[in-house]
Formats: C-alpha cells, sequence, structure tokens
C-alpha cells in the first residue's frame, strides 16, 4: 500500500472566494507562477550543494547509521534523557515529541519506548533548579544530551558546565562518558575540545546545515529514535516531500505556492502569518516554524544590499483552543494575516461522547458523538467564518500524524522557507541581528577580551548599562 501523502489547499486564499480586494485573482496567481518557477532549480541546487545543505539530510545513511550506535550505548540504561540546547537545538526535539509520542509518555511507563525526555531550551533558574531537585536521586540513568554547533551558546554552556559540576560530584570526571552526549561541530569549537578532553560519546551538527534546519539530522534524530520515533520512517517521508518541493511545475510544487501566496499577501499588506493546527500534537510544531519563518526571512538588507527592513510576523494558534482567545481579533480586527490550519483527517482514536442529560436536552446534538469528528468541524467553522470576514486561508491536510507525514511536513516548510528567502530576496540562512543580543550578554556576564578590536567586553558592558540599568525618574 503507498505511503499517504500530506496534500495542501489554496483555493480560500483566491478572489473567487475572497474577493478581488482581498483575494488573488487568477491573473495575480499567474503571475507567481511566472515568478516562481524560474527559482525551483535554483532552490534545488542552493539546498543540497549551496548555502544551506539540509537537502541532503534525508538521503545521508551515516547520519542515522550515527544516531543509532549511540542510542544503542545507552537506551537500555537509560530512564531519563535530558536535552540541553536552544532555538534550533530544541524547538525541533520538541517538536517530535508532542507529535509523535502520546500526551502522557513521561508519565506512564506503558506508553513509553524508550526514556523519559525532558528538554530545557532556556536558563530560568526556578525552573531548572525544580528539575535538577527531581533527577538529583535518577542521576545514575540519566543521560544528557548537549547541543551546540560552537559549545559558545551561553545558556547551553553554562548548562552544561552545571550539569557537569554535579556529575563530576556524584560519579567522577573519569564517568562523565557514561552519561553525556554532545552533539556539535565535526572539528572545531569548545563543545568539541571538551568532548575530546572527556572522552564523550559525540554526534555531528553538519557542515552547511544551520540550527533551524537541523532536526532532521543528528540534532533532532538521538533523542527522537531514543524515545522510540521511527527515524527511517521520518526520514523517508522527508525525502518523499524533496521530489515534490523540487517539482518544476510551479502548480504541483507545495513549497513554491505556499511561499508565493505568503510573498503576495505580505506586499499587500498581510505580514503576520497564523499557524492554525488543530490537533495539540501539531502544536509544537506550529513552534517550531516560528524560529525557521522569523529567523530566516527577518532581514533588514536584501541580497544586493538595500536596506529594506522585510519580514512576516508568524505567530502561533491552537484549535479549537485560541477559537476563542483570538478569533475575534482575527475575524474583526485588522486583515493584516494569513491563516494556514493544519487538519488531521483520521485523528487515530475515536473518542464519543455519551448520552445528552435528559435535563439538558440542547446537548442533545452532541450526544454519541466522536471528539475527533467535533474538533475538524470547529475547523471548518472557523475557516468558513474567517473566509466571511475575506481573510485568507491555507490547510494542510495530515491524512494522520505519524512518522513519515511530519518528515513530510517538516522538509515542505523548510523548503518554503527557502522558496520565500528567494522571492523576498534575503539570506535565508544567515541570523546576523542575533548576534548583538549574544555578545551583549557574554559582556555583562563579563566575559574577557574584546568584542572589537576597538572595544573590550568590560567597555562594552558600561555601553549597555548605560542604555539599560533603572533610571528612578522613570519608575512609578
Amino acid at each position: 500500500m503507498p505511503d499517504k501523502q500530506i496534500k495542501f489547499y489554496y483555493k480560500n486564499v483566491l478572489a473567487d472566494v475572497l474577493g478581488p480586494e482581498h483575494g488573488i485573482t487568477r491573473d495575480q496567481l499567474a503571475g507567481l507562477a511566472k515568478q516562481t518557477t524560474p527559482l525551483i532549480p535554483k532552490i534545488k541546487d542552493e539546498i543540497v550543494t549551496g548555502s544551506s545543505r539540509y537537502g541532503l539530510l534525508p538521503f545521508d545513511p551515516q547520519i542515522p547509521k550515527a544516531v543509532k550506535k549511540v542510542v544503542r550505548q545507552f537506551k537500555k540504561r537509560c530512564e531519563n534523557l535530558v536535552v540541553l540546547g536552544i532555538g534550533g537545538s530544541a524547538l525541533g526535539n520538541i517538536a517530535l515529541q508532542t507529535a509523535l509520542n502520546p500526551y502522557t509518555y513521561n508519565l506512564d511507563p506503558a506508553a513509553r519506548k524508550g526514556p523519559r525526555l525532558f528538554v530545557f531550551d532556556n536558563v530560568d533558574p526556578a525552573q531548572f533548579g525544580s528539575f535538577l531537585d527531581f533527577i538529583s536521586p535518577r542521576l545514575g540513568k540519566t543521560v544528557f544530551n548537549v547541543i551546540s554547533k560552537s559549545g559558545q551558546t551561553a545558556e547551553t554552556a553554562a548548562q552544561f558546565i552545571l550539569v557537569r559540576k554535579i556529575l563530576e560530584a556524584r560519579f567522577g570526571t573519569k564517568k562523565l562518558k557514561n552519561h553525556i552526549v554532545a552533539t556539535t561541530d565535526v572539528q572545531t569549537g569548545a563543545l568539541r575540545k571538551i568532548a575530546t578532553e572527556y572522552q564523550l560519546p559525540t554526534l555531528e551538527v553538519p557542515a552547511g546545515v544551520g540550527g533551524r534546519f537541523s532536526v532532521l539530522s543528528a540534532v533532532g534524530l538521538f533523542s527522537a529514535a531514543m524515545t522510540g520515533i521511527n527515524i527511517a520512517r521520518l526520514l523517508a517521508g522527508a525525502a518523499d516531500m524533496h521530489s515534490r518541493v523540487t517539482n518544476p511545475d510551479f502548480y504541483k510544487n507545495p513549497a513554491a505556492v505556499i511561499a508565493a501566496i505568503q510573498y503576495h499577501f505580505y506586499n499587500r499588506g498581510k505580514r503576520i502569518s497564523v499557524m492554525f493546527p488543530y490537533s495539540y500534537a501539531l502544536y509544537g510544531l506550529a513552534n517550531w516554524f516560528r524560529q525557521l519563518w522569523a529567523e530566516s526571512l527577518g532581514k533588514r538588507y536584501s541580497l544586493d544590499g538595500r536596506e529594506i527592513y522585510v519580514g512576516p510576523t508568524p505567530v502561533k494558534a491552537l484549535g479549537a483552543t485560541d477559537q476563542h482567545s483570538q478569533v475575534q481579533l482575527y475575524r474583526q480586527g485588522p486583515n493584516d494575516k494569513v491563516f494556514t490550519f493544519l487538519e488531521v483527517e483520521n485523528h487515530c482514536r475515536i473518542l464519543k461522547t455519551g448520552p445528552a442529560p435528559k435535563c439538558a436536552p440542547e446537548l442533545a446534538f452532541l450526544a454519541k458523538k466522536d471528539l475527533g469528528q467535533l474538533l475538524n468541524a470547529e475547523k471548518k467553522a472557523t475557516e468558513y467564518a474567517l473566509c466571511e470576514s475575506n481573510r485568507p486561508c491555507l490547510t494542510v491536510i495530515f491524512p494522520q500524524i505519524n512518522a513519515y507525514t511530519v518528515g513530510q511536513f517538516i522538509f515542505l516548510y523548510e523548503a518554503t522557507t527557502s522558496f520565500a528567502g528567494a522571492l523576498f530576496g534575503v539570506n535565508t540562512y544567515d541570523q546576523p541581528a542575533v548576534e548583538l543580543g549574544k555578545h551583549a550578554a557574554f559582556a555583562l556576564m563579563a566575559k574577557p577580551g574584546q568584542y572589537t578590536p576597538e572595544k573590550s567586553y568590560a567597555n562594552f558592558a558600561q555601553d549597555i548599562r548605560a542604555k539599560t540599568e533603572l533610571d528612578a525618574e522613570f519608575i512609578i
């Protein structure tokens, strides 16, 4: 039986549905096809041999081979797997876990196919301290996967230094290798030096793949494989989607069409992109998408050096929850958004209500109805309401949620981001605006040395404090 494909539906962005003021006319769509089609071979080359090589990941047998080797080394004696990472080193791990393992995975031993999974992508002392209190008596069967390409990401490095201190105090330096897996650059960086010094097992962050595009590498696959997710199916789904997003026919290339639609609406003042999954399992993917979209497309300069300040703002919402918290704004607030629903045809669980109470016959229409049927009706109702308010709506349809379809979705939106970056004329793969905040934090934490050839970190810290210290005149 052939594998099922996720599908993409875009009728509800057209002028046929929304009218010419807010919808795309057939002529405009043809114009977008003409503009985008020449980019298809360019993007195909770019994601394999160019600026970002994430297109190679689904086809590299060495990556899952290396992951499975480390999994065999640790899984049988690991009851708790702790991922230390931030941004692209965490959001993909969370998204895979949320999508492909049961909601009660960490709570119910019967639901687990591996260790409990905890992902820490922040340095909140109350949160992390509470976890360390919990894990302290369980350290003997706990493994920490520290993920950082350079090893100098301040949040991850601080977590790692703290964990190393605790593990050394309990087990000694020589046994760190029994409790830490380092996922980092193959040759250089602080974490690579540490891993070599302490003989830690390692996995590679592949060269030429940025963090937000790295979920299908060892960055995301190790925790997935440890918790029983079928990474072979995940990669097979991504490989399947690769053939679709490199199709030279614009109208059969979902990534090209999605990017062109988003680009078109951005230029018509709809600069907010809302991803609206109608499944809690897919909510982590919406969170992953936010970083991918924001960090890739939010750019001050174009590729030819012009100052353009471009970038659609990604927002996540959860159906049906956010019908009750956001749809009032979405329908009667400014018409500045494009909505992308994630719909699931088969929720793989039938959960029917009972009979309505006799004293409340007005609830009889819900009696003996499946909750999945209700959730999908809620999606269609919200989509209809938004269309009635002339708000453009797209839908990605999952036949069901499994490793294969999730792999398809991840690769679809990675490629969509590449197409969008090309249409906007920006470097999709850098993130220069992130660096200032990183170095400012280094300065405030008293990093020695020079921030620039002209300015030390100590002097930089003085500049920061001059702008950020509280002024009593303005405190109420």
